[in-house]
């Protein structure tokens, strides 16, 4: 197959709105369908908060791990330390206890704990859900004290790296701007058509120049100065979604065996127009173009360097 790409893009910017649900709705997927209607339900709360922020944060804290505990004695899937938990933990399905390891309890907490935090800083001017996050992380009286999200660098980059996810989360209301470094990612993929697959494979001398289907998806876009996640299901999450007659050339496309699911995404390749994609499919196959319209198409990401740049380095 011959294909000749040509790509004409702008900087895309990523949108920050200022809560409340109705603009945030969940992308499609993109919360495992146990959390769907957790995560939709108690993301509205109050209107420092939206489902997709809400999944944002349970993404960034745990990867939507129940089971999820850190050195620092964080518990469960929104990581909460005993002691803020105990003071903030809520019985969110009603039956009589309130189990940090339980999501049914633990994210209406989550959502909870952020409207008690929003209400710590109500008065404070600039954007309530800044403020509610910056509060999260540097305390509610440091956001009071200097009138805003506080000038300590870790705090500004937390709210920066929380709103940026939220545009992965959530279902895009209108047009997806394309990414400038698309074209680039493209050539990269063009260039290693014929080589053989290596599960693991992420291009080096040692590996033969092979890769597996998020190695290459990864180094196309490392080749123009975006770090990608390693994995499939993570990268999913670089970027907003655009629906299928949004594609462009560029755009990350996702397959599962369930679709209801992005953590359970288990392949990926880059899409280059009419219907197409570059990927590297499986052991014993070589890098080509594959079609992405079969039953286990999941969606697509338009990878921002925002988006990549928020995504934690483990989940």
């Amino acid at each position: 197959m011959l294909l000749v790409v040509g790509v004409y893009v702008v900087a895309g910017n990523v949108v920050n709105g200022v809560g409340g649900g109705a603009a945030k709705a969940l992308a499609k997927g993109s919360v495992p369908a146990a959390y769907q209607q957790l995560v939709s339900t108690w993301g509205n709360l109050c209107p420092a908060i939206n489902p997709a922020l809400l999944a944002a944060q349970l993404y960034q804290e745990s990867g939507f791990n129940p089971k999820a505990q850190s050195h620092a004695a964080a518990q469960g899937i929104a990581q909460f330390i005993p002691g803020t938990w105990a003071t903030h933990g809520i019985d969110g399905d009603g039956d009589g206890d309130r189990d940090v390891w339980d999501p049914k309890d633990a994210i209406p907490s989550a959502a909870k704990y952020d409207c008690t935090l929003a209400s710590y800083v109500k008065d404070v001017g600039g954007n309530p859900t800044e403020n509610m996050l910056a509060s999260y992380n540097a305390g509610a009286y440091a956001v009071i004290k200097y009138g805003g999200v506080p000038p300590y660098e870790e705090t500004q980059n937390y709210v920066k790296r929380i709103r940026a996810l939220e545009e992965s989360f959530a279902a895009p209301v209108g047009r997806v701007d394309p990414s400038e470094q698309a074209a680039g990612a493209i050539a990269y993929a063009q260039k290693k058509l014929g080589t053989l697959y290596l599960w693991g494979g992420n291009g080096t001398a040692e590996q033969g120049g092979r890769f597996d289907c998020s190695g290459l998806t990864k180094a196309a876009y490392e080749s123009v100065g975006i770090t990608l996640p390693r994995v499939a299901n993570d990268q999913y999450n670089a970027g907003p979604h655009p629906k299928r007659e949004e594609l462009l050339p560029g755009d990350l496309v996702f397959f599962s065996d369930d679709l209801t699911n992005s953590r359970a995404i288990r392949h990926v390749g880059i899409y280059v127009g009419g219907g197409y994609m570059i990927d590297a499919p499986r052991p014993g196959a070589v890098i080509r173009f594959d079609p992405i319209d079969t039953p286990d198409y999941f969606g697509a990401t338009r990878v921002t360097e925002d988006g990549a740049k928020a995504l934690p380095t483990t989940v």
